[in-house]
């Protein structure tokens, strides 16, 4: 019974491969007519037009006869356009400082190349304005005592400027002075009265410069007024960069970035951009709390002091025992 069982499969294996070896046949032979009959065309190439995906033949349209120098017109201006690294820059407790980065082009750039010097940039950054006093300390009777002092309003926080030169050399003193623009140009307008000697006494002018000089030396001191006659670089014949530091000490706000665009001793453009200083995290909601509720923020720092002093002395007497 099992060999009869085991014919039978034989048989039908062997009629099936028999089958299938007779299909392949007729299938391969279609195929072959198939190749060898010509294949009509579509309907639109019997009208000549061109197949779909093949490009289509377009008579360019004639260009008009412009001369070279007729392209552009000797006479575009030229336009300078910058951007600083970062518009927002999150202050927190671990802050250290930080570097900005301003970049931009000269559109319509006549400049053969970037050591040229066919330009000049300036870059200017300002700070929060705010009310500065600075007073001067005299001996008297063996003690230094605070004797005058001046008041200035609209003094930047930070003031950095970085060129391609030296700023005499860019432009003249009458356009640095109307564009405020180096620390002898910085606006500070003198506000109240000078104390001398206990009273009252308005300043003489030469005076309230000495002031003013003293103010742009101790910020100068601080690192909050700086100055790089070379910070400002062209990387070809219209992009140029500068790197510009921002110390540790410096005031959160909105900085103010201006460039300048100069082309023997004329102002050709000028690009304003703002920078934000903000402040993040902790450091923040602390700010925000002692401005918003000084009394109780003082109130909280005493008994948090009075608070480790006693812990202190509590765990220095127990050591001693």
């Amino acid at each position: 019974m099992a060999m009869q069982h085991y014919r039978r499969a034989i048989a039908s294996t062997i009629v099936l491969t028999l089958a299938a070896i007779f299909a392949s046949a007729l299938l391969e032979a279609a195929l072959a007519q198939r190749r060898t009959s010509p294949t009509p065309p579509p309907p639109s190439a019997q009208r000549g037009e061109p197949r779909r995906g093949q490009q289509m033949p377009v008579t360019p349209p004639a260009a008009p006869k412009v001369k070279l120098d007729e392209a552009r017109p000797p006479d575009t201006p030229e336009t300078v356009q910058a951007d600083v690294s970062t518009r927002n820059v999150a202050v927190t407790s671990g802050f250290t400082g930080t570097e900005i980065v301003v970049f931009g082009a000269v559109d319509n750039s006549r400049q053969p190349g970037a050591e040229s010097g066919y330009y000049d940039i300036v870059v200017v950054i300002e700070g929060t304005p705010s009310r500065i006093a600075v007073r001067k300390k005299s001996r008297i009777g063996g003690i230094w005592l605070n004797t005058r002092s001046s008041t200035f309003e609209g003094v930047p926080s930070y003031y950095a400027i970085w060129s391609t030169r030296p700023l005499d050399e860019i432009a003249s003193e009458a356009t640095m002075i109307g564009y405020e623009i180096g620390f002898d140009h910085v606006r500070m307008t003198p506000a109240g009265d000078s104390e001398l000697a206990g009273s009252s006494s308005r300043l003489p002018a030469a005076d309230t410069g000495e002031f003013r000089k003293a103010l742009v030396r101790l910020k100068s001191g601080s690192g909050l007024y700086v100055k790089d006659d070379f910070g400002v670089a062209f990387i070809g014949r219209s992009l140029f960069r500068a790197n510009i530091a921002l110390p540790a000490n410096v005031t959160v706000g909105p900085f103010d970035t201006r460039v300048y665009l100069f082309r023997n001793e004329k102002l050709l453009s000028q690009y304003n951009v703002r920078l934000n200083l903000e402040r993040e995290g902790i450091e923040r909601h602390v700010h925000d709390f002692a401005f918003n509720w000084p009394l109780i923020y003082g109130m909280g720092t005493v008994l948090i002091a009075m608070s480790a002093g006693l812990l202190a002395a509590f765990v220095s007497g127990k050591s001693l025992r």
